[in-house]
């Protein structure tokens, strides 16, 4: 070939004749000139014509819309449709070639075959779930479009997409995850006083103010600790709750109980007493009832209750040895002053010489702190009338008590013999010969102590040693 022509034209590829400006006639072309029209008419020759290069216009001119025509003509640049012009066909970016990509204008005066460019279009996307996206150019060629996602949620994956020249985009179809726990919100701590008489306190609270950051649904609130309403020992409680929302991630929040017992400086017992409390003892509204040891009388207020002010109220009673009266009219009027409070153990003899008399006396003297902490009083009747003795301690009986206390009790004065009566004015053990008071101590220690004395012996376990 020895020429170029490069034509571009409108929307489509157009293949059409154009008339020809100057009527000039050439031998073997199949036309001829009208001189009265000035007009180009098609002769109809029933044989076959001479083809021949030179004429400038064999077949219609190429135009493409949003490409070109790059025509080489035998005849040179300036012919671009002449019989055996070859033309190469390409499309502006953006857009693709459909057709032929290489025509040749033919003997019959057509060109070898069509094309034309359409611009390059990429799918729509598919919307996201929870988010969206937006795109600078639509679906068309360098256009991008960029993801974002609805509050809460975060996107995996590519952030935008580019919509190429293969009519593809590129990167992969992001998603949008709930990667945010939920927001939760607990009551404010709190503390409360114990009711009084008790360690407890009733409290209740509001639940607490949960929200989901992306769809709004929460699937479980869980509490760890006690329900509201719940009665709460003293002390700090923690609360806490833990929410779940539909893609399993969870937030907690927590709050702090505080139950507070108003107390009363702890009380002592009395000496030679003991102390009994309701609650805890020295809780608000707990009460403390003084109580004396066997042998002993309280003075003054038998109780006190702990205030609201943290103080007791009243003042402590004391415990004093107990007046016993001698100077009655019989003895049971005598034995009532020991009812529920000592124990009596009384010793007969026929005379103060009394072997066996002497040894159980010096035993006993001897272990008087023993004795003491069993609430033991004893009481002897020695010798024969006229010169028969009683005694309590320094304190002298009377003839006509000590012969009554023998007939109760039925204490011969022929011979040494003991009896051990309790509290309750009952003859628990006899005995005819002397014994050891740890042999005593044992029967009292097994057989007639009371709870609230097992408990005070383990208290006093070495008060006497």
């Amino acid at each position: 070939m020895t020429g170029q022509l490069t034509r571009r034209g409108a929307f489509s590829l157009l293949l059409f004749l154009t008339p020809a400006v100057t009527p000039t006639w050439y031998a073997g072309s199949g036309y001829y000139p009208d001189e009265s029209y000035n007009e180009v008419y098609t002769e109809e020759v029933p044989w076959a014509r001479a083809l021949d290069y030179r004429v400038p216009r064999w077949c219609y001119t190429l135009n493409i819309q949003d490409g070109e025509a790059t025509c080489y003509s035998p005849r040179g640049g300036n012919y671009h449709s002449s019989l055996g012009t070859r033309c190469e066909l390409s499309c502006d970016r953006g857009f693709r070639l459909i057709g032929q990509r290489s025509v040749q204008c033919l003997p019959s005066r057509r060109w070898s075959g069509t094309a034309y460019c359409r611009q390059i279009r990429c799918h729509t996307l598919p919307f996201i779930t929870s988010g969206t996206y937006t795109c600078t150019n639509g679906v068309l060629l360098d256009s991008r479009c960029d993801y974002s996602c609805s509050s809460g949620y975060h996107l995996e994956g590519d952030r935008s997409r580019i919509c190429m020249e293969d009519g593809r985009w590129s990167g992969g179809q992001p998603v949008c995850v709930d990667i945010d726990p939920p927001k939760i919100r607990c009551p404010h701590s709190r503390e409360k006083m114990a009711e009084p008489e008790k360690l407890t306190a009733r409290v209740y609270w509001d639940p607490p103010l949960v929200k989901d950051s992306a769809d709004g649904t929460i699937t479980r609130v869980t509490l760890r600790g006690p329900e509201p309403g719940s009665h709460f020992p003293e002390g700090e409680h923690v609360i806490r709750y833990t929410a779940y929302d539909q893609a399993y991630n969870r937030a907690s929040c927590k709050f702090i109980v505080k139950v507070q017992v108003r107390r009363c400086p702890i009380l002592k017992p009395p000496q030679h007493g003991y102390l009994s409390c309701t609650s805890a003892g020295d809780n608000y509204g707990a009460t403390c009832e003084y109580h004396c040891d066997g042998g002993y009388e309280r003075q003054g207020t038998p109780s006190r209750v702990c205030q609201s002010s943290r103080q007791w109220s009243g003042s402590p009673p004391i415990c004093t040895p107990m007046k016993i009266n001698v100077n009655v009219n019989s003895a049971a009027g005598l034995l009532d002053q020991f009812y529920e409070k000592r124990r009596l153990l009384i010793i007969s003899a026929p005379d103060p010489s009394n072997r066996y008399y002497k040894m159980q006396i010096a035993m006993l003297q001897q272990s008087t702190c023993g004795l003491d902490l069993r609430h033991v009083t004893i009481i002897e009747l020695v010798g024969q009338p006229p010169q028969e003795v009683g005694r309590i301690r320094e304190q002298q009986l009377s003839a006509n008590i000590i012969e009554e206390l023998r007939q109760f009790q039925h204490l011969t004065r022929s011979y040494f013999n003991m009896v051990l009566i309790d509290k309750q004015g009952m003859d628990r053990e006899r005995y005819m010969e002397p014994v050891t008071p740890e042999e005593i101590f044992t029967f009292i220690d097994d057989y007639l102590l009371s709870n609230q004395e097992l408990t005070q012996r383990r208290e006093q376990r070495d008060v006497c040693e």
